[in-house]
Parts: C-alpha cells; structure tokens; sequence
C-alpha cells in the first residue's frame, strides 16, 4: 500500500508538470479574459457533473470570497448548486438541459462560460456550451484524455494529458487555482480592486 500511495502521488505530480509545460501561455491567457470581464462588471459560470460540479462550485466559491489576496467579492456562479433549477429543468426538459437553460437566464454577451468534462463528451455540458456561444459568451473547457467533443466546440480548452479521472479532476483544480490566483494579480496590480479585509475594511 505504501508503494501504492507514493506511485498516485508521483503520477499525479508527473501529469501536472506535462499540463504545465503544455498550456502556461493559455492559462495566462484565459486569466486576463476572465479579468478584464470581470473588469467590465461581468461574470464567470462554471459546470460540470460530479466531481467536476464539485470544481465548478469550489472555484465559484474562490472568486467571490477570495483565493490568496484580501479583496473586493468577484462574480462567480456555479450552476451546480440550486436544487430546485436542476431538478425542475432536469424534470420539465431533461437533463440534458440542466445547465443550457441556466446559461440561457444568466449569461450575457462577453461573459466567461468554464464547462468541466473529464470525458469531454457530457450530453448537457456540451448543451451548455451551445447556449453560452448562442449567448455570446467565451467558452472554456476543461477535459482530459482524448479531449472529447468539447475541444471542438470551446473558444479555449485545456486537455489534461491522462486518461485516469482522478489525474484529470486533480489537475483540473490545479488548474482552477492557477486561474484564481493570476487573476487576482492581474486586477490588483490595475488597482480594479484595493485590498480589502474580509469585514470590507482597506
């Protein structure tokens, strides 16, 4: 069992220096979309399902309270949390529907849709990705393995180089905090927001 931990947490390391070495200029990029949309006062939205709405709810979480820097709240929201909205749209239009229809009520022109897909074939996230470029919306996915269906589909996407979920979901977190903490640099350093304590004291 012993060599059995040391080999997961080795893979695991193994998998997120290659994505590293693959996507950094990307991920630079993607954090100064995010940032200058959420400059302009608009929002970022994350899915998926499973563990990936686990992520998608977790990096919410990280943009508007705060990831490293005590700042001003930032607008996030993972539509993976409201029971009544998956479980009406998931009964009134399948659920395949789950999450294009909240896009369709929350989205709009400029905003950042991040849909997570260890498979990159998930029927009701690349229905949501369809909703969000219909919306006018920048895409990004987050996938693995082969990449699947979203890598066509995504303005941006990042394609974690194993096709083990587990290597995939945790590199999709890493991921998900590279972004938390670029963008958070990226809007301090053009004083968007000052350093603020969590009680909205500077």
């Amino acid at each position: 069992m012993l060599a059995d931990v040391h080999r997961m947490f080795r893979e695991s390391a193994e998998v997120k220096l290659r994505f590293a070495e693959l996507y950094a200029p990307r991920i630079e990029v993607v954090a100064r979309r995010m940032a200058e949309t959420l400059r302009r006062g608009g929002k970022i939205l994350f899915f998926g399902n499973g563990g990936s709405a686990a992520d998608a709810q977790h990096l919410s979480a990280e943009f508007v309270n705060r990831f490293l820097r005590k700042r001003g709240a930032l607008a996030a929201v993972a539509l993976t949390t409201d029971t009544s909205a998956l479980t009406s749209i998931g009964n009134d239009l399948g659920f395949d529907q789950i999450f294009a229809r909240q896009v369709e009520a929350l989205g709009r022109p400029g905003d950042v849709v991040v849909a997570i897909s260890t498979s990159g074939d998930s029927p009701n996230v690349l229905k949501g990705v369809e909703a969000a470029r219909r919306v006018g919306c920048t895409t990004v996915g987050l996938t693995g393995g082969s990449g699947g269906r979203l890598t066509n589909v995504v303005d941006e996407v990042f394609v974690v180089p194993s096709s083990e979920t587990p290597r995939i979901q945790e590199t999709h977190i890493t991921l998900g905090h590279a972004l938390c903490a670029l963008v958070e640099e990226i809007l301090l350093a053009a004083d968007t927001w000052v350093d603020v304590k969590p009680d909205g004291r500077s």
